[in-house]
C-alpha cells in the first residue's frame, strides 16, 4: 500500500486547468501546495491543456518563458490545492436535506419542532413533512423525542425526520399509523422500534425498522432525483470538493449521474458505491464495473455493504454492552456467513466492497468476513475499505493492514462524538476508537471524508478536525485524544491523493502533476501556516474541475 509519510517544502512544476479554449491556460501569482512521492510541493503558477489536463506547475518565470502563447490569469495571490474529495458521502441525501428541513442547527427539541411548525405552515401541498438532522444528545433531552411531540405542531399530515447520523427516524403519530406500526409490531432483525414502560411505540424507529416507514414514502422520481444532485453539486462547488465517493446509490441514481455527464452538468467526479447486491448491483453489474464514464466524471466499481448501526442511538454492535446501556450489545445487521456470501458476490463480480461496520462487533464481523472471502474467491488486491471503521479491538486495528483494506474514516465524527463517545464504550474501548494515528502508523491507508449530510460537507472542517481533534472553539484546549492527531500533510493526503487511491484514481486524480485532471481550488489562507485552530474557516474563492471552473459559475 502507498504511505504518505512526513513532508518537507520542495519547489516543483506542474498544474494546469482548461476551459473550453484551444490554448494551454497558464494560472500565475498564486501559492500553490500538492504532494510529489510523499512530499508537500509548494509551486506559483500552474499550466493546463485544453484537454482539461495538467501540463505543468513551477515558478510564474519558467512557465510564463516556457507557455509564452497560454492564456494568463491571475491568481491574485490565492493559495491553490488539488481538488479535495470526500470519501464518504451520500450525494443525494445532501440534495435532500438542501430542499427539505434541516434540523442539524437546532440546540433544543423546542427549536426543532418550531422550525417543523415553520415548515408545514409554509408548504401546506406537501403529502409528507420530511426533513433531517436532529440529534437528541445535542439537546440534552436525555431520551429520544416521540410522536406526540411532533403531533402538537403537525397532526393532519406524516412527519418522517431523519437523525443525524441516519440511523433512526422520527415519526408522527399519522406516519406511524399509515405505516401500521403499533404495539403489537415486531421489531425486525437490525433493527428496534423505541417503547414506552406500557410497550408502545413512541415514534423513534432504530435502524432497519425505519424501513417500517420509509417504505410508505412517496416514490422518487427523475426529477426528485435530478433537483437533489442539482442542489448537491452547487453546494459541493462552493466548499471546493471537487469528487465524491457516494456511500450506498441505487440503479437510477446512476442514470441520473450518466444524464449530468452527458449534459455536462455533473461538475464533481463521482464514484458511486452500489447499494447492497441486490436488484440493482444485478443490474448496475452486469456489463462489469463502469470505469471513468464521460471524462472520469463517473466510476462505478464498489459495493456499499452495512455491518451494524451507529454509535449516537446505541444502534453499532459492541462485542460487550454499552458502557451507558448495559443490557444493550447494539445491533448486527446480518449474520457473518451471509456477510461473507455478500462480500464474496461482489468480489467475483470484479467490484471493490465498502462495509459500513462502527462497533466493534460490527468491525470484527467485517474483518471476518473478508478474510473468509479472501480464502474463497480472491479479490484482496481490490482495495477493499471499512467505511467508518470506528470504534476497534486493539487486537483487531492491526488487521486493518494485514488483509490490505483501507479505512474510510471521517474526521468530523470524533468531534461530534466527542461528547458521548467515551460514554458509551467506556474507557479502554475508547483507546480503539477514532485511532487515526494507530492506523496511519501501522501503514494502513486513511481516506479522509465526512459522511454528508451527517456532518457538514465542508471539507476544511475534516481538516480541522483530523489535525486538532477540537471543536471550532478549540475544545478541549489539548485536543480530545489527540495522541490520535494526524499532520496537516497527513490530514491533507486524506481527503486528496489517499481518497482518490481509495478509489484506484491515484494516477488520475488527487494532486496537480503532468498528465492529471486539473482538478483545483483557489482559497482564502494557507492550511500549512495558519494557526491550525483557523483552519474551519477557509473559504473557497474559485474551483475547477477537469480545467473548468465550475465556482463561481462561468469563466
Amino acid at each position: 500500500m502507498r504511505k504518505v509519510g512526513f513532508a518537507t517544502l520542495v519547489a516543483a512544476a506542474t498544474m494546469v486547468a482548461t476551459p473550453v479554449l484551444a490554448e494551454p491556460v497558464l494560472i500565475e501569482n498564486v501559492k500553490g501546495y500538492t504532494v510529489r512521492n510523499g512530499e508537500l510541493v509548494r509551486f506559483d503558477a500552474l499550466v493546463f491543456g485544453e484537454d482539461g489536463k495538467v501540463i505543468a506547475t513551477g515558478t510564474n518565470k519558467e512557465l510564463v518563458k516556457a507557455h509564452a502563447g497560454a492564456v494568463k490569469r491571475d491568481g491574485r495571490g490565492k493559495v491553490m490545492l488539488p481538488g479535495l474529495i470526500d470519501a464518504h458521502g451520500h450525494v443525494g441525501g445532501l440534495g435532500e436535506t438542501l430542499t427539505t428541513i434541516d434540523l442539524s442547527s437546532t440546540a433544543s427539541l423546542k427549536a426543532a419542532l418550531k422550525q417543523v411548525s415553520t415548515y408545514a405552515a409554509a408548504n401546506p401541498k406537501a403529502a409528507w413533512i420530511r426533513g433531517s438532522g436532529w440529534n437528541q444528545v445535542i439537546w440534552k433531552l436525555g431520551r429520544f423525542p416521540n410522536a406526540a411531540e411532533l403531533d402538537a405542531v403537525v397532526k393532519d399530515r406524516p412527519v418522517w425526520l431523519e437523525r443525524v447520523d441516519g440511523h433512526a427516524g422520527w415519526a408522527n403519530s399519522k406516519a406511524l399509523a399509515l405505516a401500521g406500526i403499533t404495539r403489537d409490531t415486531k421489531d425486525p432483525d437490525g433493527g428496534r422500534l423505541e417503547r414506552d414502560p406500557q410497550g408502545n411505540p413512541t415514534g423513534v424507529l432504530v435502524d432497519k425498522a425505519m424501513d417500517l416507514v420509509v417504505k410508505m414514502l412517496p416514490a422518487k422520481t427523475e426529477a426528485d432525483r435530478s433537483a437533489n444532485l442539482t442542489a448537491a453539486l452547487a453546494h459541493m462547488a462552493r466548499l471546493g470538493l471537487t469528487g465524491a465517493h457516494d456511500a450506498g446509490v441505487e440503479a437510477a441514481d446512476i442514470d441520473v449521474y450518466r444524464k449530468f455527464a452527458d449534459e455536462g452538468r455533473l461538475t464533481a467526479r463521482i464514484y458511486a458505491m452500489v447499494g447492497g447486491v441486490g436488484e440493482d448491483f444485478k443490474k448496475v453489474s452486469a456489463g462489469g464495473p463502469l470505469l471513468g464514464y464521460g471524462q472520469d466524471r463517473l466510476t462505478v466499481r464498489s459495493v456499499k455493504l452495512y455491518a451494524d448501526g451507529a454509535l449516537g442511538s446505541r444502534g453499532a454492535a459492541l462485542i460487550e454492552p454499552y458502557s451507558d446501556d448495559p443490557g444493550n450489545r447494539g445491533l448486527l445487521f446480518k449474520k457473518p456467513e451471509a456477510m461473507q456470501a455478500d462480500i464474496e458476490t461482489a468480489l467475483k463480480a470484479g467490484f471493490q466492497v465498502n462495509v459500513h461496520a462502527i462497533g466493534d462487533a460490527g468491525n470484527r464481523e467485517v474483518l471476518d468476513a473478508f478474510e473468509g472471502a479472501f480464502a474463497k474467491v480472491g479479490g484482496r488486491d481490490l482495495r477493499n475499505r471499512i467505511e467508518h471503521a470506528q470504534v476497534l479491538a486493539l487486537t483487531d486495528l492491526p488487521r486493518l493492514e494485514s488483509l490490505g483494506l483501507v479505512a474510510s474514516m471521517q474526521p468530523t465524527h470524533a468531534t461530534s462524538d466527542m461528547n458521548m463517545a467515551e460514554d458509551r464504550v467506556g474507557h479502554e474501548r475508547i483507546r480503539g476508537a477514532y485511532a487515526w494515528r494507530t492506523v496511519l502508523n501501522q501503514g494502513t491507508v486513511i481516506a479522509g471524508g465526512s459522511d454528508f449530510p451527517v456532518e457538514s460537507a465542508d471539507p476544511f472542517f475534516g481538516l480541522h478536525a483530523a489535525i486538532n481533534r477540537t471543536d471550532h472553539e478549540g475544545k478541549p484546549v489539548a485536543g480530545w485524544h489527540a495522541e490520535q492527531a494526524m499532520t496537516r500533510v497527513e490530514a491533507f493526503c486524506a481527503f486528496t491523493l489517499d481518497a482518490a487511491y481509495a478509489a484506484h484514481q491515484e494516477k488520475s486524480l488527487g494532486s496537480l502533476e503532468p498528465g492529471k485532471w486539473a482538478d483545483f481550488i483557489l482559497v482564502d489562507q494557507d492550511i500549512f501556516a495558519v494557526d491550525p485552530q483557523l483552519i474551519w474557516k477557509t473559504k473557497v474563492a474559485e474551483t475547477w474541475v477537469g480545467g473548468r471552473r465550475v465556482f463561481p459559475a462561468g469563466r
